[in-house]
């Protein structure tokens, strides 16, 4: 029975590792203009906050809404990771709400650490998941 049990775990593991893998691809950076709304962050469904990121590829240039602020900044390519922002500009005002503010935090982190970007698949929504080293967060292109 154990022997039974162990098979079944092992396949279900090597199954849904091969299906998260199949969903995720690397993204033609060109796909990117237009506004993203984040929708998953480190797992936490964060819609409530409304950031937005609008990527502009023709001049390398990001700007958005980080939830409690405009932020916005030059996009650069790198070899390791595949994207940075130099210097993130934002606007100083107070967070309404703690998902906000959590949002807020963790998405300056993540463009300041630098991020690759694949196009994936999350709960029948297609769209791109920006993963740095301390974040995965998942956006839904606006308007599709």
């Amino acid at each position: 029975m154990f022997y039974k049990q162990t098979i079944i775990i092992i396949a279900s593991v090597f199954l849904m590792t091969n299906y998260l893998t199949a969903e995720s691809k690397s993204i033609d950076l060109n796909k990117l203009n237009g506004n993203w709304h984040l929708r998953i962050m480190d797992g936490m469904e964060v819609r409530k906050a409304r950031a937005i990121l609008d990527f502009n590829i023709g001049r390398m240039k990001l700007t958005g809404f980080d939830g409690c602020n405009r932020i916005g900044g030059t996009l650069e390519k790198n070899s390791g990771i595949n994207i940075s922002v130099s210097t993130l500009l934002s606007t100083r005002m107070a967070c309404r709400e703690h998902i906000h503010s959590w949002v807020s935090k963790r998405l300056h982190e993540t463009i300041k650490d630098g991020f690759g970007i694949t196009e994936n698949r999350r709960n029948g929504v297609d769209g791109i998941t920006i993963k740095s080293p301390s974040h995965n967060l998942f956006f839904k292109k606006m308007g599709n």
